[in-house]
C-alpha cells in the first residue's frame, strides 16, 4: 500500500507489525444496535394493541430478544477475531475463535472489488468491500465487512492497481485513477419509476409480512383500531364507489412505493470507465453500491423492455459479464442503467461496448416462421381453456346447471381473455428475431418483457440444439448459445430447423460442424 493508504488503514482498524490489519472499531456500536430490535418490537406491540399484551406476545418478544442477543454476540466475536492483509502476491483473511479460518486469494485472480454501504454502516462511516475472484468450476471471493469508507475506497483501488501491475509487469507502478463518465442520473428519468411492478408488489409484500408477524403473536390485525376505521369507511360507501376508490388507493401507494424504491436504488447513479479498462457503477441513497466490471470480462449487453416501461418509451440495461456471482447476483450487480429512455439506453450500450451503434438496435433481425406464431396462439388458447375450467365450478353453482354453468364460464372467459392472449401471441411472435451485427450475435424474444441480447461471438463456448415433440412436428428448434457470463445460456426459440443450423454455422463457424450430417 501507499503511505496515504497505510495511514488511513492504521487510523481505521490498526496495523500489526506483520502487516495484519483489523476491522474498524466503529463496528462495535453497529453490532450492539441489534439489541435495539427487540426493544422496538416490544414498543410497537404496545402501541398497536393499546397496551394490551398477552402471554404469546411476551414470549415472541422475548424470543426476539434472545435471538438478536445471540446475533450481536456472534458478530462481536467475528469482529474481535478477524484480520486481513495484502502482500505482493495475495490478499489474506483470517477469522474465527473456536474454528479458525484462513483464506488467501492470489491478486491475479481477483475479478472485482465492489463497495457497499448499508444504512447502519453509513451512520458510522463504514462500508463493506466484496472481492470476487476466479476459482475452479466457478467463482469465489471474500468480504471485508466493516472498514471505513476512505479505507474501502483506498483498498479497492490498491487491489485493482496491484492486480493490473502484476498482470502487466510486476515492477510497474500503479496507474492514476482517471474517471471518464458514461452516464449519470437525470431527474426526468423518475417518470419511469411508476412503470414497474415493484411498487404495488412491494406494497402487498409489506402488508403480508406485517399480517403474518401479528398473526404469529396472536394479534388479529383486523381488530386494530386503524384497520377497523378503514373497514368502516370502505363499507359506508356504495360498492360501485368503494372498489374504484380502493384500486385508486392501491395504485397511488404503489406508485409512491415505486418512486421511493427508484430513488433509494439509483440516487447518485454514475457509470464511468476507469483507467485500466474497468467499468464502475455507483448508486444508492441509503444502501451505497459500487460495482466494478473489467471490460475484458464483458461478453455483451442485454436490453430489457418490460411491457409498461416499453409503452412509456423506456428500457433497462444489463451487462453480460463473467465474475458477477450467481444468477441472482448477476441481476443486481450486472445492472448498468436504471429505467431510462430507450435512446439513452442504446447510446450507453454502444459506448460500453466501444461500438459506434448498439448491436441491439439492429433493425433487420431475421424473422421466425409462422409455425412459431401458431405455437404461441396454441399456448394462449390453453390458458383460456384452463381459466374457463377454473371458473366453471362457481358458475355451475350460481346457475344450478352443469351445461349452462360451463357455457357461461367459457363464454365470459373467452370474451375477456381470448382477445388479450391473441394480441400477446402476435406481439411475442413479432418480437422473435435473431441476427449478426459485426462481432455480435443478437437475439430477441419475450412476451411481457422484451429482451434483446448482444453476445460476443468469440465469447460463445457452446451451441445447444434442442427440439421438443411439438417442435419436431412443426419443423422448429431452439438454439442456445452458451457463454461463461451472465445467465450462462441465451436461447433463440422456435427458429426453422434449416435456418437455425445455418445461422449457428454462420455465427460460430465450425462449432457445430462435427455434429451435422450432410446429404450428398
Amino acid at each position: 500500500m501507499s503511505a496515504g493508504t497505510a495511514g488511513d488503514t492504521a487510523a481505521a482498524g490498526g496495523t500489526g507489525a506483520d502487516g495484519w490489519q483489523r476491522l474498524s472499531p466503529r463496528l462495535i456500536p453497529v453490532h450492539l444496535s441489534w439489541l435495539l430490535a427487540p426493544v422496538a418490537t416490544g414498543a410497537g406491540t404496545l402501541i398497536g394493541t393499546g397496551g394490551k399484551v398477552n402471554l404469546q406476545a411476551l414470549l415472541t418478544v422475548g424470543s426476539f430478544a434472545v435471538a438478536f442477543a445471540i446475533v450481536a454476540g456472534i458478530n462481536l466475536m467475528r469482529f474481535l477475531t478477524t484480520g486481513y492483509r495484502i502482500t505482493d502476491q495475495r490478499l489474506e483473511l483470517r477469522s474465527g475463535l473456536l474454528f479458525r479460518s484462513h483464506r488467501a486469494i492470489p491478486l491475479d485472480r481477483i475479478r472485482s472489488a465492489d463497495i457497499t454501504a448499508r444504512p447502519l454502516h453509513r451512520l458510522f462511516g463504514l462500508a463493506s468491500v466484496d472481492i470476487g475472484a476466479a476459482a475452479h468450476g466457478g467463482s469465489s471471493g471474500l468480504s471485508l465487512d466493516g472498514v471505513t469508507r476512505a479505507q474501502a475506497a483506498a483498498l479497492r483501488q490498491d487491489l485493482l492497481n496491484r492486480r493490473a501491475a502484476l498482470l502487466a509487469n510486476p515492477s510497474a507502478a500503479p496507474a492514476p485513477d482517471e474517471h471518464a463518465p458514461i452516464a449519470e442520473l437525470h431527474r426526468s428519468w423518475l417518470r419511469y419509476a411508476p412503470l414497474t411492478v415493484w411498487g404495488v408488489g412491494g406494497l402487498f409484500a409489506v402488508l403480508g409480512i406485517g399480517y403474518r408477524t401479528l398473526h404469529e403473536m396472536q394479534i388479529d390485525p383486523l381488530e386494530l383500531g386503524v384497520v377497523q376505521h378503514l373497514a368502516d369507511a370502505f363499507t359506508s360507501v356504495p360498492l360501485w364507489l368503494g372498489i374504484p376508490a380502493l384500486l385508486l388507493t392501491v395504485a397511488v401507494l404503489g406508485t409512491l412505493g415505486a418512486i421511493g424504491l427508484y430513488i433509494e436504488g439509483w440516487s447518485g447513479f454514475r457509470l464511468e470507465r476507469e483507467d485500466g479498462a474497468v467499468l464502475r457503477v455507483r448508486r444508492g441513497l441509503f444502501l451505497h453500491r459500487s460495482v466494478s466490471i473489467e471490460e475484458r470480462r464483458l461478453r455483451g449487453i442485454e436490453v430489457v423492455e418490460p411491457m409498461l416501461l416499453r409503452w412509456g418509451g423506456g428500457a433497462r440495461l444489463h451487462a453480460v459479464a463473467s465474475g458477477l456471482g450467481s444468477a441472482e447476483e448477476n441481476r443486481t450487480r450486472g445492472a448498468l442503467m436504471p429505467p431510462a429512455p430507450r435512446a439513452e439506453i442504446l447510446r450507453v450500450a454502444a459506448e460500453v461496448l466501444g461500438e459506434q451503434h448498439s448491436p441491439t438496435a439492429l433493425a433487420e433481425l431475421r424473422p421466425h416462421p409462422r409455425a412459431a406464431l401458431r405455437r404461441r396462439v396454441n399456448r394462449g388458447l390453453l390458458v383460456v381453456l384452463l381459466s374457463a375450467a377454473a371458473t366453471a365450478a362457481p358458475a355451475i353453482w350460481l346457475t344450478g346447471g352443469w351445461r349452462t354453468g360451463f357455457l357461461a364460464a367459457a363464454g365470459i372467459t373467452a370474451a375477456v381473455l381470448l382477445p388479450a392472449v391473441c394480441l400477446l401471441a402476435v406481439d411475442a411472435h413479432r418480437t422473435l428475431g435473431h441476427g449478426l451485427s459485426g462481432r455480435y450475435l443478437v437475439a430477441r424474444a419475450g412476451t411481457f418483457a422484451h429482451r434483446t441480447v448482444a453476445l460476443q461471438r468469440e465469447g460463445v463456448i457452446g451451441l445447444t440444439v434442442s427440439r421438443s415433440v411439438f417442435q419436431r412436428r412443426a419443423g422448429l428448434l431452439t438454439l442456445a448459445a452458451t457463454t461463461a457470463a451472465g445467465r450462462g445460456s441465451y436461447r433463440i426459440r422456435d427458429v426453422a430447423t434449416a435456418d437455425g443450423l445455418a445461422f449457428a454455422e454462420e455465427a460460430v463457424p465450425g462449432l457445430l460442424t462435427p455434429f451435422l450430417e450432410r446429404n450428398n
